[in-house]
């Protein structure tokens, strides 16, 4: 099977504010952006090495109003205690709320954030791969 890539997007309502949370929350670097194609402006945030980026848009002529929801989830598997510990502090730090999960299995092993827009990121602190 050829290697495979996931993007994940999503309209949000202040797109460098987006952009700078995620970047600092996630430690995630703009990897590539739009301006005004076909009425759309967009950031995408990644890093090198990741199957997966985000893309986060505004559409200038009829704006698309985000639609997050309490299980409408990212969520980002961390293994490493001391890491998922840091990353939890970035997320502070970059302006993300602390909020109870929805699902409280998200609450065990992990800590959920929302972002400005209510988008939800789950910063689990276990393994995720093959049984």
């Amino acid at each position: 099977m050829a290697l495979q890539h996931m993007r994940i997007a999503r309209p949000v309502s202040v797109l460098s504010k987006s952009c700078e949370m995620y970047c600092k929350g996630r430690g995630l670097e703009k990897i590539g952006a739009f301006t005004d194609h076909d009425g759309f402006s967009g950031y995408m945030l990644g890093l090198d090495g990741l199957s997966w980026h985000l893309e986060f848009t505004q559409c200038h002529h009829h704006p698309v109003l985000p639609s997050a929801s309490n299980e409408n989830l990212l969520v980002l598997y961390i293994p490493e205690k001391d890491s998922w510990r840091t990353t939890c502090e970035n997320m502070d730090d970059a302006g993300f709320a602390r909020v109870k999960s929805f699902n409280p299995y998200w609450d065990r092993d992990g800590v959920t954030f929302e972002d400005m827009d209510g988008y939800r990121v789950v910063i689990q602190n276990m393994y995720w791969g093959k049984l």
